[in-house]
């Protein structure tokens, strides 16, 4: 079931060459339609994803114990390296993915990349099915604009202890030549709670300033 279709070593018949690209091919779709799932994708992006593993297969075939095949392959990727933007974390795992299913197809193991495929592909799916790995914690991020003459520090507590189950004060900084303040925090509010109402309460204690509520800001999830 694992073994290698390929027979003889040092050379590629040509039907086990065709075998191989055809299943690389498979098998780069069903990786971007893995990748698709539940995220944001642009087209370069899905297209890169189906026809890596081929490319990856072919050219491990043609180096094929070639040490300055080798070199030069090893040249090639370090100038890609430096010519690419750097993608979030789900995309490089996912060029990983495919590589590793190109790598196997190169050795003619149609028996392991499928078992890769089908179950790096399941575990992905999966845990992003159930939301694994999302922080749970402050789900709103506020800003909020006050007069130089107001003191921040306790100044809406009743307020978010009235329409918030956790709040937490994130930073303070001067705006408009210093006769404002920017206030930031993050909250939770509580479940059943209109936001229009506690965005109201606020509006009514800042003097009708700048009031922003949204999600929370968090970094970009680069490796």
């Amino acid at each position: 079931m694992f073994g290698s279709i390929i027979k003889t070593t040092g050379s590629i018949a040509g039907s086990e060459y065709l075998i191989c690209s055809a299943v690389s091919l498979v098998f780069g779709l069903i990786v971007a339609l893995v990748f698709m799932y539940k995220n944001t994708y642009s087209k370069n992006m899905v297209i890169t994803l189906v026809v890596l593993p081929y490319v990856v297969q072919t050219m491990l075939m043609l180096v094929n114990g070639s040490i300055g095949a080798g070199i030069a392959v090893m040249g090639a990727f370090s100038l890609v390296r430096f010519r690419s933007a750097q993608g979030n974390a789900r995309e490089i795992m996912t060029i990983f993915y495919a590589l590793t299913i190109g790598l196997a197809m190169s050795l003619g193991y149609i028996g392991i990349a499928a078992f890769v495929l089908v179950f790096a592909g399941a575990v992905m799916i999966l845990l992003n099915s159930f939301d694994f790995g999302v922080m749970k914690g402050m789900d709103r991020n506020l800003k909020i604009i006050i007069p130089e003459d107001i003191d921040y520090e306790g100044v809406f507590d009743d307020i978010f202890e009235k329409y918030t189950s956790k709040f937490e004060l994130i930073k303070c900084k001067t705006t408009n030549m210093g006769s404002l303040y920017e206030i930031t925090y993050d909250i939770i509010l509580k479940k059943g709670v209109s936001e229009k109402s506690f965005i109201d309460e606020i509006r009514c204690r800042n003097g009708n300033l700048t009031v922003t509520c949204g999600r929370p800001l968090t970094p970009r999830d680069e490796l």
